[in-house]
């Protein structure tokens, strides 16, 4: 196999790294602040060392793809993809990142250790990786909503601030929403094109956009571009999220998050682009947002405020590119992507220098600091006059494109004029807020009451700035050498189509695209220079907090929501479960009696004395415990003789292994229970009133005539089964002759693994419930005698000496032949527990401790990790996730052995099985310590 075929191994690689490297700062913390940087930068530099090799082909428009099926039937595979357009933004998260990273390290407190934050950067980072090369739409949507997670955490970063906990949840609720809108658009998008694999996707663009679905599906992968990118009217929560750390700032503006929107539209536009719905939806809501952010950003005297109002104009902008629907637009709009991130980023940090050497952001005091800092002011002029298209900087080439596309678009019915005298409007406000920012805050005067005597940073912390603003003047001066290449491969897979015909130079000649453009510099400046008049006419009009009207409409819903939860909400376990059930009654009688169904005649076994025995034992122990529940202990010791009932009913029907597991577990529950209830009073008083109990007791009879008579119409109607299926299939595909355990571990190994995974949480969750819990046990039991003195009986002590060994044999015996005979892991795992129960019982619960293990919670990891890891391994040979294994081996003397990957599945089954009991079994005990010690 060539070394080509070797290399797209490097994509989940790359996300390996990424997310495993996020916990590095939290560990390196210990060593200091440069240790974490240095940290951070690293995991940063290996992504995209390791993505370099793949770069040439999608240079080449050749796209390089991984594939491993984890849920092939579910359509949910781990599918990675890298072409032009993801190796585009691949590079501005990683470049950029590696320069956040420095400057955040000069930039943030000397008492902040950074561990904190370098994790949550590199979460936001590692999310974006996936969502720009996630090949699979579902496993995109999962990255993006951690995009929306890791930003809530950096947002939320000074999480004492008020503001800043209630921007981070305005942040959160927008793009959450949002992230839900995408996630129902994707899979309408799945069903229609058949399959959630990008590639089949694009190839199917024509099916979609004729399908009935097509308007819901644009709306809804539109709704979450628009409210991850802020455009009208989901634009609100980007400005408030400004109460972050300027590092957080510059690089959610710049690279990531608002850039996920983008990449959005970039990636689904050869899907969902060349109608007139994609025409007026997204160039109108574009064009809204484009003018409305440009012209809020004039009256902003927050610098960082200004900055925020541009990024949501320029996102307007390239969204209304991607609206136009040409060929040039996209290109257009790609190119203006690469500009913005350059020269908004080296603002934004240039903006954090001055905000941390002035120690405000506001502009009527900031004033004069060319004087002071004049190496930090050119560098933020030059990266300002990118924003507002100056010549000779990367930022006149993409607006130039943007005006050029707006006189030759002729997609609004004829109105040539439209989108031009539109484009020429926006970017005489690009040039007044840009120009308000240069002026006002590196001339106009001398500073006014500043908290901090301003000058230049330390030079690490300018580097960062200057690396940018020099890319902003290569990309100005020399575009098809520093950016050609990647535009090119960037549009083309974003247009999945052949590219048109353009020129990327800096000079095109005197033609109408330059004379909008120097309209927009000289009206700009002009319209600058009538501050005052603007100033004044805006504060006429009526203002909004979006802050405020967010904060009101949470309270709304919480007050709200409260009222309705005190009608609903009683804190009565009764009336829940009278609710549910009378619910229930009601929703399947009406189901029953409209889904047309008829009990039918069928032959019935014959009652023998044995089984009516086990049913009067059932029926009463069932009884039983109804009215005894009162009586505790009495009420267990009924409720295991319907378990022991149970397990006899499956021996009656041949099912050795669940009644195997179901006696194990009656034993397991029982003993735990009873260790429980030790330190609780021996009977409860009555809790309910006797109209209550009526209540409970018609309800009770009303929903056991009907479970019964449903059972009775299943049973006596006509069904196949699939169980023919795992009786042919689990010798030859499984393996083994105790179908029950190969559907366990093999055929259904994924819903076992979530439930063992649910029983490792439920484990987790006993032990913070019973974790420095103080209790006593009683003195006396419910009658008023003492307990024995003699707690730990000799006999028994002695009794489980020999006992435990030999009950461990079993377990052992009963896990090595669960893949043949009845056992399997499940069981032998409370074998196990049930012998060391016992012997606690028997030894005391300090004589257990010392020789147990002090904590379980690396053995349930240890457990989960078996389980899931041989999955993963089946990756290795391009199966599907938890495909098995078996085979024969000849080993001298044993003979012939077979061996299934199973087993080891098996074994984190047991392991998961056996710390969760011991893991109770030990908080447990450890009750009465701690209450004598208390």
């Amino acid at each position: 196999m060539t070394e080509s075929a070797y290399l797209p191994i490097l994509l989940p690689l790359t996300l390996f790294t990424a997310f495993f490297g996020l916990a590095l700062p939290l560990i390196v913390e210990r060593f200091g602040r440069k240790a974490t940087a240095i940290t951070a930068g690293a995991v940063m530099a290996t992504c995209l060392v390791l993505l370099v090799p793949l770069f040439s082909f999608a240079m080449s428009g050749q796209p390089v793809i991984a594939h491993y099926d984890w849920m092939p039937s579910f359509g949910l595979n781990l599918s990675f993809r890298l072409d032009g357009l993801g190796m585009l933004f691949s590079i501005l998260i990683l470049g950029i990142g590696m320069l956040v990273v420095l400057y955040a390290h000069y930039y943030l407190p000397d008492n902040d250790k950074l561990g904190r934050f370098y994790a949550q950067l590199l979460l936001f980072m590692a999310a974006m990786l996936g969502i720009v090369l996630s090949e699979n739409l579902l496993m995109m949507v999962v990255f993006w909503e951690v995009t929306s997670l890791s930003s809530f955490l950096l947002i939320a970063y000074k999480s004492a601030s008020h503001e800043s906990r209630i921007a981070a949840r305005m942040a959160l609720v927008v793009t959450g929403a949002g992230g839900l809108a995408l996630l129902a658009g994707i899979l309408l998008l799945g069903k229609v094109a058949g399959s959630y694999e990008l590639t089949q996707v694009i190839e199917a663009a024509a099916q979609i956009k004729s399908d009935p679905l097509y308007p819901a599906i644009l709306i809804l992968v539109l709704l979450g571009a628009f409210t991850k990118s802020a455009q009208f009217p989901f634009h609100f929560w980007l400005p408030n999220a400004m109460v972050a750390p300027t590092p957080v700032s510059a690089y959610l503006h710049s690279a990531t998050m608002v850039k996920a929107g983008v990449f959005l539209l970039a990636r689904f536009y050869p899907v969902l682009s060349g109608t007139d719905l994609w025409l007026f939806s997204v160039s109108v809501i574009g064009g809204v947002t484009l003018v409305y952010g440009a012209y809020v950003a004039m009256y902003r005297n927050d610098f960082k405020g200004l900055l925020a109002y541009s990024t949501i104009s320029h996102l307007g902008l390239i969204t209304l590119l991607f609206g136009l629907s040409t060929p040039m637009s996209v290109v257009a709009a790609v190119f203006h992507t690469i500009n913005h991130a350059i020269f908004k980023a080296s603002l934004f940090m240039a903006a954090g220098i001055i905000d941390h050497e002035c120690g405000t952001r506001d502009m009527r005091r900031v004033n004069g600091l060319f004087k002071l800092m004049p190496i930090t002011a050119t560098l933020a002029m030059l990266a300002a006059g990118s924003m507002a298209g100056v010549p000779l900087l990367n930022g006149f080439l993409s607006k130039e494109m943007f005006f050029t596309e707006s006189i030759v678009f002729d997609g609004f019915g004829g109105s040539h004029w439209i989108l031009p005298i539109f484009a020429t409007i926006a970017g005489v406000l690009a040039v007044a807020y840009s120009a308000r920012f240069i002026h006002d805050v590196f001339f106009n005067g001398e500073p006014v009451d500043l908290p901090r005597q301003p000058h230049e940073p330390s030079r690490w912390m300018r580097v960062p700035v200057e690396i940018l603003v020099v890319l902003c003047l290569l990309v100005g001066i020399f575009p098809a050498w520093s950016v050609g290449a990647l535009l090119a491969s960037a549009a083309g897979a974003s247009l999945q189509s052949s590219l048109p015909i353009y020129d990327l130079k800096i000079w095109h000649g005197f033609n109408l695209a330059l004379l909008m453009s120097l309209i927009a510099l000289v009206g700009g400046v002009g319209l600058y220079m009538m501050r005052s008049t603007l100033v004044h006419w805006n504060n006429q009009l009526p203002t909004l907090s979006s802050r405020m009207l967010f904060e009101r409409a949470h309270q709304h819903l919480v007050i709200n929501a409260e009222k309705v939860m005190s009608v609903i909400d009683n804190r009565s376990l009764q009336r829940y479960i009278a609710v549910f059930l009378v619910f229930v009654l009601i929703y399947g009688s009406w189901a029953y009696v409209s889904g047309g169904s008829r009990v039918s005649g069928v032959s019935h076994m014959r009652l023998d004395i044995a089984s009516i025995i086990a049913l009067s034992a059932l029926a009463l122990g069932a009884l039983g415990a109804t009215f005894m529940h009162h009586r505790r202990l009495l009420s267990i010791i009924l409720i295991s003789v319907v378990g022991l009932v149970v397990a006899l009913v499956f021996l009656r029907f041949s099912a050795p292994d669940l009644a195997l597991t179901q006696l194990s577990v009656e034993v397991v529950t029982t003993v735990l229970m009873l260790l429980a209830l030790h330190y609780l009073p021996q009977s409860t008083p009555k809790e309910s009133i006797s109209l209550r109990v009526m209540r409970d007791v018609l309800l009770a009879v009303g929903v056991g005539l009907a479970m019964a008579f449903v059972s009775f119409a299943l049973l006596t109607s006509s069904f196949s089964t699939i169980s023919d299926f795992y009786l042919q299939q689990s010798v030859p595909e499984g393996g083994g002759h105790n179908v029950v355990n190969v559907i366990l571990v093999d055929f259904r190994g994924f819903d076992t693994l979530g439930e063992i995974s649910v029983l490792a949480m439920a484990a987790l969750g006993a032990h913070a419930l019973l974790d420095q819990l103080r209790m006593v046990q009683p003195a006396r039991d419910s009658a008023g005698r003492l307990w024995a003195d003699d707690v730990h009986p000799l006999f028994l002590k002695m009794l489980m000496r020999p006992l435990l060994p030999l009950a461990l044999a079993v377990a052992v015996y009963i896990f090595l032949r669960g893949h043949h005979l009845p056992g399997g892991g499940f069981v032998a795992g409370l074998v196990t527990g049930v012998a060391l129960i016992l012997q606690s019982l028997a030894g005391g619960f300090s004589f257990a401790e010392d020789r147990l293990p002090r904590s379980y919670a690396p053995a349930l990891g240890l457990g989960l990790a078996f389980a899931a890891g041989v999955g993963l391994l089946s990756w290795l040979f391009a199966r599907p996730f938890l495909t098995s294994t078996h085979g024969h081996i000849a080993i001298p003397l044993l003979g012939d052995i077979e061996l299934a990957s199973v087993m080891i599945f098996d074994l984190g089954v047991y392991l998961v099985v056996v710390a969760t009991v011991l893991l109770i079994l030990t908080e447990l005990g450890r009750l009465n310590v701690r209450g004598e010690r208390g």
